[in-house]
């Protein structure tokens, strides 16, 4: 680390992850577990079969209330947010003018015109004053450094909440409120980012720890790090802010058009009216030309086909490039996001990935690669 370099942020959690043998990296500003002593792949398959806790402090939270606030954000994004009800959650994109994505978020409205959202770790800081600078005048922007997250995942998830939290058993997929796990007072929504039913609980720092050993402390729970997260994001199709999407990609060269509500594309007093909304609307009814999509590929050979892997038609030109990829635990086999240029972004089309100076053939598939499930009652 150079001298003029930050000094890296610890989450609440820090001294549980080192106490558990956990191998720490650099993430988003803050010391992170990538993976404990049971290993990246032990700890995916953890997931997917019982129930990981992750810790995904770094991430900001931030809530924005007045009378205005539903309106204010909707100014940000090209999603419904006057219309979603009080006790419900949504995911949402931060737009700049051109319609490119600052950021993705999950916002949810806890009714009294205030709505608590969450954005990415390495994002927050630009997030916030972005959000402040745009609606600031509008609504109370107020950012909660003083609260961890946690994340609960896995088919047992449910299970671990109703023993410590009887009641949250009624909640579905993006639904959510305040709670008590064991006595300590939560926010939880039954939600999270690896395709598999569980809960993501904003609570005190200063409980954190706490919970975290409360949560351990069932037999159905184990520590899940940072590459885990990764490669189960991966398999349920989901972007990561700064590899899948930035500001250099639109939401539909994103094949993120499913999160643009109806009553926010075409006709009506609510249609438009977001940062970029011209370019996006454009592409959308197709007036406008999509050069490239995001896709998913699934290599035909055992090789693994890493991030910033060049794309070319089979003896051909260049027509895209990986941005996620890796060997997939649950499917075994290699798995990648990227993308390619429209004229070959259709399912089945063979595509070359060169790796190492060498083709390894890939065929685009439907996403995401393992079915989600999510409990939607």
């Amino acid at each position: 680390m150079s001298a003029a370099a930050a000094p890296l942020i610890h989450t609440p959690l820090h001294g549980l992850h080192v106490e558990l043998g956990a191998r720490m990296v650099p993430f988003a500003g803050y010391s992170m577990p990538v993976q404990y002593p049971a290993g990246l792949i032990a700890e995916h398959r953890h997931t997917r079969t019982a129930s990981g806790l992750f810790d995904i402090s770094h991430m900001g939270q931030l809530r924005v209330s007045g009378p205005e606030a539903a309106a204010a954000l909707e100014t940000l994004m090209p999603v419904d947010v006057i219309g979603l009800a009080p006790g419900k959650q949504r995911y949402g994109l931060l737009l700049d003018d051109d319609g490119g994505i600052l950021d993705d978020l999950m916002f949810f409205n806890e009714g009294g015109d205030s709505f608590f959202v969450i954005v990415n770790g390495a994002c927050k800081a630009a997030d916030i004053a972005h959000i402040q600078a745009r609606i600031g005048q509008r609504c109370t922007v107020q950012p909660l450094p003083d609260h961890a997250l946690l994340a609960l995942q896995g088919p047992q998830a449910a299970a671990v909440m109703a023993r410590l939290a009887p009641g949250s058993e009624r909640h579905v997929f993006m639904t959510g409120g305040t709670m008590a796990i064991g006595g300590i007072p939560v926010f939880a929504t039954r939600s999270g980012y690896t395709g598999e039913d569980g809960f993501e609980i904003s609570v005190a720092a200063a409980d954190a720890e706490r919970l975290a050993r409360l949560l351990l402390a069932q037999p159905e729970v184990a520590p899940i790090g940072l590459g885990a997260r990764n490669s189960l994001r991966l398999e349920a199709g989901l972007c990561l802010y700064g590899n899948d999407i930035d500001t250099t990609t639109t939401p539909v060269e994103a094949a993120l058009t499913w999160a643009i509500q109806k009553v926010r594309r075409t006709g009506g007093a609510r249609a438009g009216g977001f940062p970029g909304a011209g370019k996006v609307l454009a592409q959308l009814d197709g007036t406008a030309p999509v050069a490239r999509r995001r896709v998913g590929l699934v290599a035909l050979e055992r090789v693994p086909v890493r991030e910033h892997t060049a794309l070319h038609v089979p003896g051909g030109g260049a027509v895209g490039e990986v941005t996620s990829g890796l060997l997939a635990p649950t499917v075994d086999r290699p798995i990648a996001m990227g993308y390619v240029d429209t004229a070959h972004a259709a399912v089945g089309t063979r595509i070359d990935a060169l790796v190492r100076g060498k083709p390894v053939p890939m065929e685009v598939v439907p996403m995401p690669f393992v079915p989600a499930r999510y409990y939607r009652g």
